[in-house]
């Protein structure tokens, strides 16, 4: 099965268990975005055929709210805070340095799916400014060397799991 079939076929199972209420967009959506991650476009137009609504009006809806996703999120999540107190302490320019470092700009994920990076309005650790979350795993006195830090952990990690890896195939 393809994955275009597949994501057809669990959109169809979110489907079922709703009723064909245009009202429902918004659950509808956000149930989808809950199983995927993002709204596939082939969810989407399942949607439109479920509710009997032309394509695009699903499509203005969900770019009308900031909370759906268009691009499969990364492996890790990352999210710099630009609340008042990480502007204050230098937020936008550790924001530039996750995207320097990614090499992707705010909302994308990268090529290779591991990292996606969005800012937040607020972590609620101001004390911390400026702060970066990382998966669960809240950053405090975000440095731009310590975005760098942060990669090369993720890096360290990899090559670990790479290496156990391959010792467990040549046993």
């Amino acid at each position: 099965m393809t994955e275009e079939e597949e994501i057809k076929k669990q959109t169809l199972e979110i489907l079922e268990s709703r009723s064909r209420e245009r009202g429902k967009l918004i659950p509808i959506l956000q149930d989808i975005q809950a199983k995927f991650g993002y709204l596939p476009r082939e969810a989407m137009l399942e949607t439109a055929n479920f509710l009997d609504i032309p394509e695009s009006e699903v499509y203005s809806v969900a770019t009308f709210y900031n909370q759906f996703r268009f691009v499969p999120p990364g492996k890790h999540q990352v999210k710099a805070c630009l609340g008042t107190a990480c502007q204050i302490k230098g937020g936008r320019i550790i924001l530039e340095a996750w995207q320097r470092e990614l090499d992707i700009k705010m909302g994308e994920t990268t090529a290779d799916r591991e990292f996606s990076l969005e800012r937040v309005a607020c972590v609620g650790c101001c004390a911390m400014a400026p702060v970066t979350v990382v998966d669960d795993t809240v950053e405090g006195k975000v440095s731009p060397t310590r975005v760098k830090g942060i990669l090369l952990a993720f890096d360290l990690a990899k090559q670990k799991v790479s290496k156990k890896v391959k010792k467990a195939k040549s046993s």
